[in-house]
């Protein structure tokens, strides 16, 4: 295989990942614990640069795990002087799978799950002077716990696993009473605010004090300016409560399905709107989930933007925050996927449902009763972490029935949990009776709509390969589902397919669609950029008409 560095990770240096990792509650004092660690795994035992998984080339580590067993982190901290008298708060953004912390060798937390950050309040467990942090993870991919497509035996479109820590490790100081975090419902003409752990206090914006009444405070706002990836609008704030001041924002845009000339539509700020999309697996050649720096998501968001994307369907991954915070204040709506939890079954999930065959019930499908708790549980929690970012507009339940069971039970917890965005509950197949869109992937048939009468959802479709050799992971083998050898040949298809399939669906109800994907991932190459994100295999200027042409179809339609 070959070693692909992208350019940020070429020039990787001090400490990487050394931003705010927590842009919806921002604390002017941090301290970031990434950076060269000690590592001991079997016989292997050597420096780590955290947060990259120690399979990833930007670790420095790069070896082949052995799942199951475990991984000892180590290094040592000060707790900086000024912070005397707070206590002092430790988080992980994310490690894979499970995780103790220890303080000075007391355990101070540990944590099961390899998508969700976690927190400790170690006060009680530091010293002055020098302080000694581990962690003891082990990265056993149970699939009766979210697992989304690490596979030991990778390939295909199975990927290589990443074990251990994975996000940014660090510390805060606050004081005794605080906020935990920020809960924000908005509308289109108003946002409502709930500090969590302060009943009272003020939210302060654009110069006006607004005061808290239980923890909760209500800003109408005249005049809205509406979020939408053509004006990403933040309106941003400060919320004091005590001795605590911490920053953050919101924007205000509305979701709703609308009836336009007879066929329902999706609707952003209450005109219909074409999410047009692309998958994205959030993969790197060199960090594997973590790319060398936080400034890889820009690249990536603008990147798509130039070719006239507005969507990205966040394939079943959770990203760090800083990710969803671009995607907030650049403009690009994400469709985010939960994670699967349960086996896959190559015959039922994949080669039947593409033949035409579908359950009759999924009542009886992934019964193992642990994996499907730990799946509605991090159901769950992924929307309490990421549901104050606007970017977000429909969340996926199922992806191809990985796991599924009871998606109209799982729908409507969702929807309790969160009725302001749109949901689709089967991505691809084994559609039951709710869901806010008819959702389908076509691979290798002509593209059509379906026979529901809800908003139409192409899911997943084209995932064509270009593979070109010094940009690729792997020589021998390659994945896509239709192979071509020149660059002008994939262009002048891809416009085609855009412009005699996509676009006359639009009239017929077609409200969203998603082209696989924004770049290679190891043996796959049927990216629009490469894995290493060094080429580009269709350029603005081939592509951006094609897109204006599509998003200019719907607004027609009304």
């Amino acid at each position: 295989m070959q070693r692909l560095f992208t350019s940020a990770g070429e020039t990787l240096s001090g400490t990487p990942w050394n931003t705010y990792p927590r842009p919806q509650l921002v604390r002017k004092d941090w301290l970031c614990l990434n950076g060269k660690w000690h590592f001991t795994c079997g016989g292997t035992e050597t420096e780590i640069n955290v947060p990259f998984c120690p399979e990833s080339l930007l670790s420095g580590v790069n070896i082949k795990m052995e799942y199951g067993r475990e991984m000892v982190y180590s290094r040592c901290f000060t707790v900086p002087e000024e912070w005397e008298g707070k206590r002092i708060l430790l988080h992980f953004g994310a490690v894979s799978r499970k995780a103790t912390v220890r303080i000075n060798g007391k355990e101070a937390v540990s944590h099961e799950e390899s998508y969700l950050p976690f927190s400790a309040d170690i006060t009680d467990l530091i010293c002055e002077g020098e302080n000694e942090i581990s962690v003891t993870a082990v990265n056993d991919l149970s699939h009766q716990h979210p697992w989304g497509k690490q596979k030991e035996k990778r390939g295909g479109m199975w990927y290589t696993p990443v074990s251990g820590i994975w996000q940014t490790v660090w510390i805060e100081p606050v004081p005794e009473r605080y906020i935990h975090t920020l809960t924000i419902h908005t509308g289109r003409d108003y946002a409502e605010i709930t500090v969590n752990g302060a009943d009272d206090g003020a939210v302060e914006m654009n110069g006006v004090c607004y005061p808290l009444v239980r923890g909760m405070v209500r800003i109408d706002v005249k005049d809205p300016n509406c979020w939408c990836p053509e004006n990403p609008y933040l309106y941003r704030f400060t919320v004091t409560a005590g001795e605590d001041r911490a920053e953050s924002y919101f924007a205000l845009r509305t979701l709703t399905v609308e009836r336009i000339s007879g066929i329902p539509r999706l609707c952003l700020n209450g005109e219909p709107y074409f999410f047009h999309g692309l998958l994205d697996q959030g993969y790197w050649s060199d960090g594997l989930y973590t790319p060398a720096a936080s400034s890889c998501y820009e690249s990536d968001i603008l990147a798509m933007k130039a070719l006239g994307f507005n969507m990205l369907r966040k394939h079943i991954k959770i990203e760090p925050e800083q990710f969803y915070y671009d995607c907030d204040r650049l403009g690009m709506i994400v469709f985010q996927d939960m994670v699967n939890c349960g086996e896959y079954h190559f015959l039922r999930d994949t080669i039947l449902p593409t033949a035409g065959w579908k359950p009759l019930n999924d009542a009886r499908l992934n019964r193992d009763q642990a994996a499907r708790e730990n799946f509605l549980k991090t159901m769950d929690e992924t929307v309490r972490l990421l549901g104050n970012h606007p970017c977000i507009c429909l969340w996926t339940i199922f992806n191809e029935g990985w796991g599924q069971f009871r998606a109209d039970d799982a729908f409507r917890r969702l929807k309790a949990l969160d009725g302001t965005r749109f949901v689709d509950s089967t991505s691809g197949w084994f559609a039951r009776k709710l869901s806010d869109v008819e959702s389908l992937h076509i691979y290798f048939k002509k593209l059509r709509t379906g026979k529901q009468d809800r908003p139409q959802f192409l899911s997943e479709f084209g995932g064509w390969s270009l593979k070109i050799p010094e940009h690729s992971f792997n020589l021998e083998k390659t994945y896509g589902y239709k192979k071509y050898e020149n660059r002008e040949t994939f262009v002048r298809d891809l416009k085609a397919l855009y412009l005699e399939e996509v676009l006359p669906m639009i009239s017929r109800g077609l409200c969203a669609g998603v082209y696989t994907q924004v770049s290679d991932v190891e043996d796959e190459t049927n990216g629009l950029l490469t894995f290493d994100r060094k080429e580009a295999k269709v350029t603005p200027e081939e592509f951006r008409d094609v897109s204006d042409r599509l998003c200019k179809a719907i607004k027609e339609q009304a």
